[in-house]
């Protein structure tokens, strides 16, 4: 099929705007479409997009049109050997025409080709087109995420990377890549650790027990919105020696949101690991949405045998 696109072509600094246009547009209709017709997809905070193209590191595709508009896009994420594809959309004028399916193969074979071996996505439950679209490219529906929210809280401050002298930066930066290897081996989270330094978008919330790191959770702060204040803490990724830890970093978490001016911290739980959220509703978290996981076949991801591993796939 001769489709209206030529790409992929990186994605820079200067594609942003218009890439922030399609996007807001293809997520809105999306809601129209699934009968929510009142919700409007903002577009989001330029700093989140470079965030999420520098974390990509050559992963983040587009095509365009005969005119050289962006017609359509997917951000693929490698963390070690987890790959994932989002946000990814089609320019609404372009879409049910077989770009969908370029884009996502074109994502697939890049983190292929890159040793990934998870490969996943997430969409909304309510959608099943999207769900269908996606399992006859070969993805197959997992469990949910759901996203937990706990409120801000006074307490004693965290340990947090960011405030650690350069030395004990570096030897806690071992810690963590040591810590990720021996619970979820493969997966490396250190350039979305870096990243988020860089962007100043967030700290990573340290837990420790006397020397010994027993986990961590790299945040985000920074507005999701271009052009709203900030209100939730968004917990990107979370790493834990043991499910035991749990609760004293959700405490540390609901701390670091007050302080850093948002209302509540948002965790988003894969809940193949299945005593998490009952074990984060128990400590005063509230369920607020949900997402599909969806994982490539032969490319699924495993619960990790002992301690947690929460990895979010979206930006």
């Amino acid at each position: 099929m001769n489709l209206p696109v030529t790409g992929p072509f990186a994605i820079s600094d200067a594609d942003i705007a218009p890439l922030n246009s399609v996007f807001s547009e293809a997520f809105t209709e999306r809601y129209r479409r699934d009968g929510m017709v009142g919700v409007r997809v903002p577009t989001l905070n330029p700093d989140i997009w470079r965030f999420a193209l520098d974390d990509a590191d050559g992963g983040a595709m587009l095509w365009r049109d005969p005119e050289g508009r962006i017609a359509a896009f997917n951000v693929a994420h490698r963390s070690g050997i987890e790959g994932w594809m989002g946000p990814l959309a089609v320019r609404t004028d372009l879409q049910a025409v077989g770009i969908g399916r370029t884009i996502v193969q074109a994502g697939v074979r890049w983190l292929q080709a890159r040793g990934a071996r998870v490969i996943g996505l997430e969409t909304m439950p309510r959608t099943v087109d999207n769900i269908g679209f996606y399992t006859a490219l070969g993805f197959r529906p997992g469990a949910l995420t759901v996203t937990a929210t706990l409120e801000a809280a006074a307490g004693p401050s965290p340990l947090r990377l960011g405030r650690l002298a350069p030395r004990e930066r570096d030897a806690m930066c071992r810690a963590i890549t040591s810590l990720t290897e021996a619970v979820a081996p493969g997966v490396d989270f250190a350039r979305e650790i870096a990243l988020t330094e860089t962007y100043a978008l967030g700290d990573t919330v340290l837990l420790t027990e006397g020397a010994a790191l027993r986990g961590f959770a790299v945040c985000h702060a920074a507005a999701l919105v271009e052009g709203r204040a900030r209100e939730e803490l968004r917990v990107l990724k979370v790493v834990l020696a043991d499910e035991a830890d749990l609760p004293a970093l959700l405490s540390a978490l609901a701390v670091f949101a007050r302080e850093t001016g948002t209302r509540r911290a948002a965790i988003r739980v894969q809940t193949a690991q299945r005593t998490l959220l009952p074990a984060i509703l128990a400590c005063g978290g509230r369920a607020r949405w949900t997402d599909l996981r969806m994982t490539l076949d032969g490319f699924g991801e495993s619960p990790p045998r002992h301690g947690v591993v929460l990895s979010n796939w979206e930006i």
